[in-house]
């Protein structure tokens, strides 16, 4: 059957989801899979996450391109979003609009079982993000930065005509 005639299924059970690992040290880790690209959408994206007590999802980060929703489905954590902290819970809807690094934000499960949300964003096929934390940032293209992806700190700046024949 061709991709063209192959027919949509529009429902994905989250139970079904495959989940791959993504993580660092004793910090980072959750388990994720894919949502948005399952039931046929292409302009959004949604996965599903879980992640163990104690752990974070990622490091405290801001998308200059991208706006975030996470729906808390299971869990309890803690939500770092700019300056401030907010504890959530089942049923939360948190938002994490692109921008500086007053949108900057952090998911840590808090509770006493894993959390488990969805990821909803937009898509685009550039961005760029910031980890205020450490200084550094991320810049890629393509799905997820699959054709080009750069991590680097303001430190490595460089001249626009650097390396450039005259």
């Amino acid at each position: 059957m061709s991709k063209e005639t192959e027919q949509l299924d529009p429902v994905a059970t989250l139970a079904s989801v495959p989940l791959r690992p993504f993580g660092h040290g004793a910090a980072f880790e959750r388990y994720e899979g894919e949502v948005a690209k399952r039931i046929g959408l292409t302009k959004l994206g949604a996965r599903y996450l879980e992640v163990p007590v104690g752990k974070s999802a990622s490091p405290f980060h801001v998308h200059h391109v991208l706006d975030e929703m996470f729906v808390i489905l299971a869990g309890e954590g803690e939500y770092r979003f700019g300056g401030s902290t907010h504890a959530v819970r089942t049923g939360d809807v948190l938002g994490a609009p692109c921008g500086g690094t007053e949108s900057a934000h952090r998911l840590t499960n808090t509770g006493t079982e894993p959390l488990r949300y969805l990821a909803i964003s937009s898509k685009s096929e550039a961005d760029v993000c910031e980890y205020p934390d450490s200084g550094k940032f991320w810049a890629g293209s393509g799905v997820d930065g699959e054709r080009f992806g750069f991590v680097g700190r303001q430190a490595d700046r460089r001249d626009y005509w650097e390396g450039e024949s005259e």
